[in-house]
């Protein structure tokens, strides 16, 4: 796939709409591209986090309960999974496999940290989108637990 058709891609997805274009270029460049089989697992629920990962094509199932009841959720293309642990040291919340052949984007929390350090207005503004998120959730968790659902 063309460079700039995953910079496309990226620029796409929530948490990258505040990075200016050369930051999702590096992000593009230096991301590591997986193709998958159905059925592969790309990582297992509890294992530590060092990436997050980008459905390019196919889909996935993340198993919460992993005892084989119904999946919580199928990952389609231009989602990102393990947002935090481009951030952040976390455990996988779920295991990850493959429904059919698909193509994952890993970008890993040492490039996009090195984005974040090469990039300071890029930092600030998702810093400030990310900040925004937070307050918007907060107002709504109140709303929740003080009975209100407006």
């Amino acid at each position: 796939m063309a460079l700039e058709d995953d910079i496309r891609r990226l620029s796409r997805i929530s948490l990258f709409r505040a990075l200016e274009t050369d930051a999702l270029r590096l992000i593009a460049f230096g991301a590591e591209a997986r193709i998958m089989r159905a059925g592969d697992v790309l990582f297992r629920k509890g294992e530590k986090s060092d990436a997050g990962f980008i459905v390019l094509s196919g889909s996935l199932v993340l198993d919460e309960a992993s005892d084989g009841r119904s999946p919580a959720r199928i990952v389609q293309p231009e989602c990102l999974i393990g947002e935090n642990a481009l951030l952040v040291e976390t455990e996988r919340v779920a295991t990850a496999i493959a429904r059919e052949p698909s193509t994952i984007l890993k970008i890993s929390r040492e490039l996009f940290h090195r984005v974040l350090r090469e990039y300071p207005a890029s930092a600030m503004r998702l810093h400030a989108a990310m900040t925004d998120e937070l307050r918007s959730f907060v107002r709504q968790l109140e709303k929740v637990t003080l009975g209100r659902t407006e």
